[in-house]
């Protein structure tokens, strides 16, 4: 307990801080909040009142860090993604062309070197373990000689065999390959699960990183990218285009390797923006992008966290001017200056225009939340930003438009984590002070109260927190149970038109092997044939759901029903406390205050997490309890083999129907559930651990005044409020 008469010590500080100027970024408060705190740590160090618990706590909100915001960026190869990207980093030919999904699923990430001025390339490989698989598959394939034999599958194992070991290694059994001495060359080269290659020169950094993401017709073997899982370029001196963000592609390649295919759907999850990237002289025709968007949107969607989306149109400066002219019916004169650059800005306006109307006419647009600003439209020009000589300013290649808008979400990032830091750094003062203002038996009494009045507060406001998320259980299982009528009714139907459309039959059944093969879901080398029966299953389960699932998991803006706003509104400091005049509960409420508001931050994150988990769950389940299915489908030859599949399907639809969905109803509503539990536990734990703080006694022999360190900090925190 604190004695009368405890000697407060002052932390040491600048005379004449309250004429300190006006600090001018985000950086510069949160290094003079930094300052402040370590001035406060240092006197901590010697001196015995809770400094264990707060130094710590200071050193959790010095160390804090948060996860990159993922920009996914769809697009076929050709259509000048690493252009773009090379073109917004300022930096010409950094990305070769080809490295984003040329002939791979290679998942590849752009980031920004934080730490020094070297051009860095993380590639991650495959377990040995998974390398025996992928050559063992590769063989398998390449072996096939039955009428049901894949021919995109063939390609693209030829592909790989021939990349690593060379022309004719096609030709060969694995056995002879074996005995190659290429082959244990590149087992050797490769036994390490990660490769790191830096340089600070990008012409060398582009040499070594070639075999590792590059295919070459011209010169076989020696090209690694079978063996790759993903790589992550580390780009030096763009820390404020990219110090929050990564780029990752989307690939499109179709191959169906599985390792591969889990790894970039999790990517797509990530997804806080999305980037469709296609040529202006196709975007009207080609619906390469939109098909790949549109199989992708669960992932997206209501089972991702995707809040925005830029369509940009590339290479605005390949145009055909007299063809141009003649097509859009442009009367140019005399007075038109710039003839190539009126009909490029021309057909700019017109593409957006296009893509915009698109847009709203998509069947899928309505999966996701989405607000006016969701869409942007880009018309830009890589070449043109670099060569001035071909006929745009740079303003007008859309370039500097993409960085400013990256500027602007780093900026808005770094406000963000600074008024955090502040607004923690305000508590852990403030929870200081009480201790120092505790220097009698009564602020003592005062002390338990407060601590009793909040274990009150806090059992009110976790049973006020039950009843909202009750309310949500009891609506969300409506839903799921309208879904699941609508599921068994149609099932079937949906399985039909699924595995027996009206094409030509002639090659479907392949087609409908590999879907067998690949647990329900087909994609053509190309993405122009997508077939997934668990996505054709979910469906009518998940529309169902759609509507009100962004109602209590929206991505931006409020509902009044959703989870986070429930969360948003749980407090346990009450306005009417009957002890609001003592000097220590204002100090004490600030920091619970700060507490609350950091515990909630966290479950931001845990909340978008479990939402994915919750809605992915629907076609997991359905996948899972049609597995033994698909495998015996798989497992069917010879003639009438196809026949033979569709009714095996059909009918273990119509079998387990009811089972399957219900089931897939439980288990939406068992993780709805869990992340009830956990948000509960969560609030309750760490609230009491931070009330059980707030309650320590003074040391008797040194306690602290840090009233002009408080000052200090509302100085701040009102600068990032101007």
């Amino acid at each position: 307990m604190a004695r009368r008469g405890t000697k407060r010590k002052r932390v040491h500080k600048p005379s004449d801080s309250s004429k300190e100027s006006p600090l001018t970024t985000d950086m510069d408060i949160m290094l003079k909040g930094k300052q402040i705190m370590k001035r406060v740590t240092d006197n901590l160090v010697h001196t015995i009142i809770m400094h264990r618990d707060i130094i710590s706590k200071i050193d959790q909100i010095n160390n804090v860090s948060r996860k990159k915001a993922t920009i996914g960026i769809f697009g076929k190869s050709g259509e000048g993604k690493s252009s773009l990207l090379s073109a917004i980093l300022g930096k010409q030919d950094l990305l070769p062309s080809g490295c984003f999904g040329a002939c791979t699923a290679i998942v590849t990430q752009v980031e920004a070197n934080l730490t020094d001025s070297n051009y860095i390339a993380e590639i991650e490989f495959f377990s040995k373990e998974e390398c025996e698989k992928e050559l063992k598959d590769i063989f398998r394939v390449l072996s096939d000689e039955s009428e049901d034999r894949n021919e995109d599958l063939i390609e693209i194992a030829a592909q790989k065999i021939t990349a690593l070991y060379g022309a004719d290694a096609d030709k060969k059994t694995l056995e002879e390959l074996k005995k190659d001495d290429k082959f244990t060359e590149i087992e050797t080269s490769l036994s390490i699960n990660k490769k790191t290659i830096s340089n600070n020169d990008v012409s060398e950094f582009i040499n070594d990183v070639a075999p590792y993401i590059l295919h070459s017709e011209a010169s076989s073997g020696g090209w690694y990218w079978p063996l790759v899982k993903s790589v992550t370029y580390k780009v030096p001196d763009c820390h404020e285009l990219l110090e929050h963000f990564v780029f990752v592609d989307i690939p499109g390649s179709g191959d169906c390797n599985k390792l591969r295919d889990d790894k970039w759907k999790s990517k797509l999850t990530e997804c806080s923006s999305v980037w469709i990237v296609s040529d202006i002289n196709r975007v009207s025709t080609d619906s390469g992008p939109w098909g790949i968007l549109k199989h992708c949107i669960e992932e997206l969607g209501p089972g991702g966290e995707c809040k925005s989306m830029n369509f940009i149109c590339t290479k605005t400066d390949n145009i055909n001017l007299p063809a141009y002219i003649r097509s859009a019916r442009i009367t140019l004169d005399q007075t038109s200056g710039d003839k190539k650059k009126v009909c490029i800005l021309h057909r700019n306006e017109h593409a957006k225009t296009r893509v915009k109307e698109k847009f709203e006419n998509l069947e899928f647009k309505k999966r996701f939340s989405t607000d006016d600003n969701f869409l942007n439209i880009f018309t830009v020009s890589s070449n043109a930003f670099f060569d001035h000589n071909l006929n745009l300013e740079p303003c007008e290649t859309e370039i500097p438009k993409l960085q400013d808008d990256l500027r602007t979400f780093n900026r808005n990032i770094n406000r963000e984590l600074t008024r955090d830091y502040v607004n923690e750094a305000k508590g852990l003062l403030s929870l200081i002070q009480s201790v120092q203002l505790d220097t009698s038996t009564k602020t003592v009494e005062t002390k338990v109260k407060v601590y009793i009045e909040l274990e009150m507060n806090l059992i009110k406001a976790l049973n006020e927190l039950d009843r909202g998320f009750d309310t949500i259980y009891s609506n969300l299982e409506q839903c799921l149970s309208k879904g699941v009528d609508q599921s068994v009714q149609l099932c079937v139907s949906s399985t039909q038109a699924t595995i027996s459309p009206n094409i030509d039959k002639r090659g479907f059944h392949k087609i409908l092997q590999a879907l067998c093969k690949n647990d329900g879901c087909y994609w053509s080398k190309n993405w122009d044939v997508i077939l997934d029966l668990n996505k054709q299953l979910a469906k009518h389960l998940q529309e169902c759901i759609d509507e009100y699932f962004n109602l209590i998991f929206p991505m931006t803006g409020t509902t009044g029903q959703s989870v986070q706003e429930q969360i948003d509104k749980f407090s346990i400091i009450q306005s009417d406390s009957a002890y609001s005049e003592s000097p220590i509960l204002h100090h004490i409420q600030n920091y619970i205050k700060t507490e609350e508001t950091d515990l909630k931050a966290n479950l931001k994150r845990e909340v978008v997490d479990n939402k994915k988990s919750i809605y992915s769950s629907i076609q997991m389940t359905i996948k899972k309890e049609m597995s033994s299915c698909y495998e015996q489908a798989a497992a069917m030859t010879g003639i009438g083999s196809m026949k033979k599949r569709q009714e095996l399907l059909i009918a273990t639809v119509d079998t387990i129907k009811h089972d399957m969905f219900n089931q897939a109803k439980t288990e939406v509503l068992k993780k709805f559930n869990i992340l009830k539990l956990y948000i509960k536990d969560y609030l309750n734990s760490e609230l009491k651990k931070s009330m059980k703080l707030s309650l320590s006694q003074a040391s008797n022999i040194t306690s602290m005044d840090v009233s002009e360190e408080i000052e200090q900090m509302e100085r701040l925190a009102e600068q990032l409020s101007n």
